[in-house]
């Protein structure tokens, strides 16, 4: 038998004769459980946020995007197009051109992108469920527009009698003042057959047109792209066609997925994420340092039976096991009783959602097993930590008769 786990364990039952040691014993053990609990919650709440706040980027962005390695357009022949048709793994894509334009109701003005967008477009993303009111009816008279944009110009669904105007900027060359404003840009009549909602910056950026329209009014041809979204087929990942697609498009294109499309705001969530978790690590390192207090209270009210196992023949070294192995068992004990807690409120809010942003919006959590892992290992390195001070304070002297 563990001669130093078998007498651990009989401390960590035990009571001591101090009731001033018990309560410390009892406080010690309960700042571990709640600081273990608070902190998976609290990884879950962000993993949770994360999730939510991605769900909207991947309502307008594809699994994959090919883009222009330089400018703002570039082309895409038939030859590639049937290539593309071809690529195992590939579920469907959609081509689409983008330009910045200036939107026109009634005297109102706004400035934001028209994405011209073919009939792939919500097969490859899932902007479709994201519309506020009407449909997804683009074509030649109708697009579809964001609810800031539709706010800000004080335009709604089928105003065919009092259309959206878009005006775009003609390509070319020359001053200004050599020609007349009217000849600048190229004007356009559009009625919104549906609004979209996701959020602020997004709901004020788009209007969604039909591409052979948007290449008109711009002045491009039918070949001229400013993109391509890509949607795989169900089980395969984006990586294992990536090449394929890059060979056929070739070096003037480059490829990107859904984290490389949003590299700013995946930094952020994970920079979020890990401040947060140091701070939690910070405050259960402070309340570990009740562990270290705990132990050492143990040890000089267990000095009479420490010096008893002295003298019956256990060594120094033994003796500082002895506690080093009681705070193992203390912290790791308390680690799991918390991370227990933690699962449960986790799990309750996942399934009755008592905790709301909204009276329509349950707050978001994410329960994920990784982060059971990270609050034991935490706790279990700290705890380790503690308890190796603490022990260390069993000297020779403290145990000579």
């Amino acid at each position: 038998m563990n001669f130093p786990l078998y007498i651990a364990k009989r401390y960590v039952r035990s009571k001591s004769t101090q009731n001033a040691v018990n309560i410390i014993n009892f406080i010690t053990f309960l700042v571990i459980v709640i600081g273990s609990a608070a902190l998976f919650i609290v990884l879950s709440a962000f993993a949770g946020l994360k999730t939510f706040s991605l769900s909207f980027t991947e309502s307008f962005d594809p699994q994959l995007k090919a883009l222009p390695a330089t400018g703002k357009i570039f082309t895409l022949s038939p030859e590639q197009e049937q290539r593309l048709q071809s690529v195992d793994g590939l579920a469907f894509y959609s081509k689409e051109i983008e330009e910045k334009v200036s939107l026109e109701h009634r005297g109102k003005n706004h400035i934001a992108y028209i994405k011209g967008v073919d009939s792939n477009y919500t097969k490859v993303t899932g902007v479709d469920s994201t519309l506020y009111i009407g449909d997804w009816t683009i074509n030649d008279t109708q697009v579809v527009a964001g609810l800031g944009i539709a706010n800000i110009l004080g335009v709604t669904i089928n105003q065919f009698r009092s259309p959206m105007q878009i005006y775009a900027f003609k390509p070319g060359k020359g001053s200004i003042s050599q020609q007349s404003i009217s000849s600048l840009y190229n004007q356009l009549p559009m009625v919104i057959g549906g609004v979209y909602a996701v959020e602020a910056d997004l709901d004020n950026k788009y209007v969604f047109a039909d591409l052979r329209l948007t290449q008109a009014l711009l002045e491009k041809d039918s070949l001229q792209i400013s993109g391509i979204n890509f949607k795989m087929d169900d089980g395969v990942e984006p990586s294992a066609v990536r090449s394929e697609i890059q060979s056929i498009l070739g070096s003037n294109v480059q490829l990107k997925n859904r984290q490389q499309l949003n590299s700013t705001l995946y930094k952020m969530l994970n920079t979020e994420n890990v401040a947060t978790y140091l701070i939690f690590t910070l405050v259960l390192i402070i309340a570990l340092f009740n562990v270290v207090g705990a132990i050492i209270m143990m040890i000089l009210d267990k000095q009479q039976n420490s010096k008893t196992l002295y003298s019956l023949g256990t060594t120094i070294k033994e003796l500082r096991r002895i506690y080093f192995v009681q705070g193992i068992l203390v912290t790791g004990f308390g680690g799991l009783i918390g991370v227990l807690i933690g699962v449960l409120i986790v799990w309750s809010q996942l399934a009755f959602s008592w905790l709301k942003i909204t009276p329509s919006l349950a707050y978001p959590v994410k329960f994920e097993f990784i982060n059971i892992t990270i609050v034991l290992a935490t706790i279990i390195v700290l705890g380790v930590i503690a308890s190796k001070i603490a022990s260390s304070r069993i000297n020779k002297k403290l145990v000579d008769l």
